[in-house]
């Protein structure tokens, strides 16, 4: 009984995860961040980058720890927020291909938090894919050059519509 109980928490565990196993947070560092959120704060002091790059390999490793990013936002000072908007919006990122409930879960964590400071993190932080790693940008599908967004039609003569919404990945 507790050996099946054991091998179905591993697999909700594996289900869970958005990246690759060489790009997961151990299971000690989220168990320590899930106990102690401040931890990561006090470890990371004056280190706004590497705040953001940690955190957002916590979230996309197990989405299941926003809760405990929710109490590091509350210990936090109001410039570390950003970050901590910003590696929501990393994570996210991870999760968009892999696990897009975990992406909307991310989503919908942001805008029910109401913070100013972490939603202005997550708006800066935009498309910016420089908190993936270079390995995971090159597996991803390859996007279209975007100089040739400027011009549209058959041949490419007539000039496309600046203010366009820009079509959202899937």
């Amino acid at each position: 009984m507790a050996g099946s109980a054991l091998i179905v928490s591993s697999i909700d565990a594996c289900r869970a995860q958005c990246v690759e196993l060489s790009d997961r947070a151990s299971q000690l560092e989220l168990d320590t961040f899930v106990k102690s959120p401040s931890s990561l704060l006090e470890r990371l002091r004056n280190d706004k980058e590497k705040l953001r790059f940690r955190l957002a390999t916590y979230i996309a490793t197990n989405p299941s720890v926003l809760p405990s990013v929710q109490s590091l936002i509350s210990a936090s000072a109001s410039a570390d927020r950003s970050a901590i908007g910003a590696a929501l919006k990393i994570a996210e990122g991870r999760c968009t291909s892999t696990k897009p409930d975990a992406a909307r879960k991310i989503r919908d964590f942001v805008q029910r938090i109401g913070d100013l400071n972490v939603q202005a993190g997550y708006s800066a932080a935009g498309d910016d894919t420089s908190g993936i790693p270079a390995q995971s940008q090159a597996k991803g599908p390859a996007q279209p050059s975007r100089g040739g967004a400027l011009l549209e039609g058959e041949w490419k003569t007539k000039l496309a519509d600046p203010f366009k919404p820009v079509p959202l990945p899937n």
